[in-house]
C-alpha cells in the first residue's frame, strides 16, 4: 500500500511541476502566440493587411506609444504605477514645439528634459516622502496636464515651417528596405528606428547592468532588497526618471510628426502604456516581465487596433470597449496562471 501510495503521489507531483511549467510557459510567451495568431487571422481576413504600407503604418503609429511603454515597463517591474506619462508628453510636445526654430538638438533636449525633471520629481516624492506611486503620479497627472494648457492658453503651438529638421525627426526615413522576392517596400522611419534602438538599449540594461538587477529585487520584495543592502532609493528614483524621459521623448516625435504640439495631446497614453505592458507578460505585482515582452504586447495591441480599422464597422465607442474587456481578460488570465505557478 505504501509503494502505491507513493507512486499515486510521485506522479501527482509530476502533473503539478508540469501544470506549473506550462502556466509558466503561456505567461512568458502567451503574447508572442497571441501575436502570430491574430496576424495569421488578419491575413486570411483582410487583403489590405499585409500591405507594406498597412505594415509601416502599424509600425508608425505605436513608435510613441511603444516608448512610453517601455519606460512603464522599468516603472511595473518595481510594483509601482506612473499615471502621469500622458501629462508629460503633452508638455513635452508643447515645449518642443515652441523652441523648433532654434534646431532640433534644441528642442529635442528642452522637451525630453523637461519631462525627464518632472519624473525625477515622481521619482524623489515616492522615494523620500513614502507616498503611494499611485497618488503621486496621479497629482503630477493633473499638474502637468494643468500646466500645459495655462502655457498654452488651451491653443495648439504650431510648429515652425523653418523647422525643416524637427520635423524629419517625426516624418522622415533614413533608407527603404526592399525584400527580394517580394513586392514590399519598407521606408525605414526614423520614429521606428528610434524605437527599436530604445528597446534594444532598454533590454541591455535590464537584464545586464546592476541597475537592472535592482529593478527586478525592488520588485521582488522591497524589504528583502532593502537588508541585501540595495539602494531602493535610488532605485526607485531612476525608474520614475527613465519613464518621465521615454514620455517626453515620445512627446517630442508626436508633436513632430503632426506638426503642432497639443496640450491636450496623450490623454490615456497611461493606460496604453500599462495595457501594453500587461498584455506582455509583465505582472502588475512587479519583478516578472522584461522589455521583450512589452514590445511584443506593443505590437499586439497595434494590430488588434489595426484590425478594428480595417473591419470599418465597429465605432470607436465600441472600440474601447473591446480594449477594455480585452485587458481585463488579459488580467484574469495572468492572476489564474501566477497561482499555478
Amino acid at each position: 500500500m505504501s509503494q502505491v501510495g507513493t507512486t499515486i503521489e510521485h506522479g501527482s507531483t509530476r502533473g503539478t511541476v508540469a501544470r506549473a511549467k506550462f502556466a509558466s510557459f503561456i505567461q512568458r510567451q502567451g503574447a508572442l502566440i497571441a501575436l502570430l495568431l491574430v496576424c495569421v487571422v488578419a491575413a486570411l481576413r483582410y487583403e489590405r493587411f499585409l500591405t507594406d504600407a498597412n505594415l509601416t503604418n502599424i509600425l508608425r503609429q505605436n513608435s510613441w506609444p511603444g516608448l512610453v511603454a517601455l519606460g512603464m515597463t522599468f516603472v511595473i517591474l518595481t510594483g509601482g504605477i506612473d499615471l502621469s506619462v500622458g501629462s508629460l508628453l503633452a508638455v513635452a510636445g508643447v515645449v518642443a514645439a515652441y523652441l523648433s526654430g532654434q534646431g532640433l538638438i534644441v528642442a529635442l533636449l528642452a522637451g525630453v528634459g523637461v519631462a525627464t525633471v518632472l519624473g525625477l520629481i515622481n521619482g524623489v516624492v515616492i522615494a523620500k516622502a513614502r507616498i503611494q506611486p499611485f497618488i503621486v503620479t496621479l497629482a503630477m497627472m493633473i499638474a502637468a496636464r494643468g500646466l500645459a494648457l495655462v502655457v498654452t492658453s488651451e491653443d495648439s503651438v504650431p510648429v515652425s515651417r523653418q523647422a525643416t529638421d524637427f520635423a524629419w525627426l517625426g516624418q522622415g526615413s533614413l533608407a527603404t528596405l526592399y525584400i527580394p522576392g517580394i513586392n514590399f517596400d519598407f521606408p525605414l522611419y526614423i520614429p521606428v528606428l528610434i524605437l527599436i534602438a530604445a528597446f534594444v538599449v532598454g533590454w541591455v540594461g535590464l537584464n545586464h547592468t546592476r541597475f537592472g538587477r535592482h529593478v527586478f529585487a525592488l520588485g521582488d520584495n522591497e524589504e528583502a532588497a532593502r537588508l541585501m543592502g540595495l539602494n531602493v532609493n535610488r532605485t526607485t528614483i531612476g525608474v520614475y526618471t527613465l519613464s518621465g524621459a521615454m514620455a517626453g521623448l515620445a512627446g517630442v516625435i508626436l508633436a513632430s510628426r503632426q506638426g503642432t504640439g497639443q496640450p491636450t495631446a496623450g490623454v490615456g497614453a497611461e493606460l496604453d502604456a500599462i495595457a501594453a505592458v500587461v498584455v506582455g507578460g509583465t505582472l502588475l505585482t512587479g519583478g516578472q516581465g522584461g522589455v521583450g515582452s512589452t514590445l511584443v504586447g506593443v505590437l499586439l495591441l497595434g494590430v488588434i487596433y489595426n484590425l478594428f480599422n480595417l473591419e470599418g464597422t465597429i465605432s470607436s465607442w465600441w472600440q474601447w470597449v473591446l480594449r477594455g474587456v480585452f485587458l481585463l481578460a488579459v488580467v484574469i488570465v495572468q492572476n489564474r496562471l501566477s497561482a499555478r505557478k
